[in-house]
């Protein structure tokens, strides 16, 4: 039986007044690969910033599991949130850090264990994305997809059981991109991990995605749900089906 991990119910985003998304509704299943999708301006990454708790709906709620994360205490937000990890558009990684200090970071602030232990988990992590060896390397001394890769291995120092990617493909070639997809469907496998997947890439939403939901910038609504792959041959809604096929234009 399908578990299901994240549920927005009756959700309304929005900057003061203005509206951003109303009305969302639906359901990420355990181990999904999720993807956030929807035209320019649409509210995706809105959207990724406020199930990870960093935005709070101006109506409705966000469950982890049966936990109202926006209706929970503190101490509570703070435990659902910590089985979550984040790889942000730009990697996010400190550049005043090396490779495995930006990967140590969360391991040290968030528990108890001695260096040797953290350096152990550090070279496991980057073993995991195709980074061993790189510890002592500054982001400015590898390659945009290695940086990925590295915030990567940052986002899973925790052992999340859910894993959020804005825009993991921005910015890198075709082949980087490939590379990096077929790594996030791996450790999806190996790790277990729900993966929650802001992207407008068409390569990563049909090859990765299972489950997916599309936000709609002019009627401030999500107009579909479901398998980007059976939307595609099922959907009725053109504004769907021409995001959808853009590379069949």
């Amino acid at each position: 039986m399908t578990q299901t991990c994240i549920t927005i119910k009756k959700m309304t985003m929005a900057y003061g007044d203005f509206i951003i998304q109303r009305d969302l509704d639906f359901k990420i299943n355990q181990g999904d690969i999720f993807i956030i999708m929807g035209g320019s301006g649409c509210g995706k990454s809105t959207l990724m910033m406020h199930l990870i708790g960093m935005i709070m709906p101006s109506k409705g709620d966000i469950f982890y599991g049966k936990e109202n994360l926006w209706g929970s205490n503190v101490s509570t937000q703070r435990l659902l949130l910590n089985k979550t990890g984040v790889l942000f558009q730009s990697g996010a990684l400190l550049s005043s850090m090396t490779v495995g200090e930006n990967i140590a970071l969360p391991i040290s602030e968030n528990t108890q264990l001695n260096k040797k232990n953290i350096q152990e988990i550090v070279e496991y992590k980057l073993s995991l994305v195709g980074l061993a060896g790189f510890s002592d390397y500054y982001p400015s001394e590898i390659s945009g997809g290695m940086q990925k890769r590295a915030g990567l291995a940052r986002a899973m120092a925790l052992d999340p059981e859910i894993l959020f990617f804005d825009e993991p493909s921005a910015g890198l070639d075709p082949i980087s991109s490939k590379l990096l997809d077929d790594l996030i469907l791996s450790l999806r496998d190996n790790l277990k991990a729900t993966i929650v997947m802001v992207t407008h890439e068409l390569a990563s939403i049909f090859s990765i995605g299972n489950n997916s939901v599309f936000l709609d910038p002019e009627s401030k609504r999500m107009i579909a749900e479901g398998d980007p792959n059976k939307l595609l041959k099922t959907s009725k809604d053109e504004r769907v089906i021409k995001f959808l096929s853009r590379s069949k234009k």
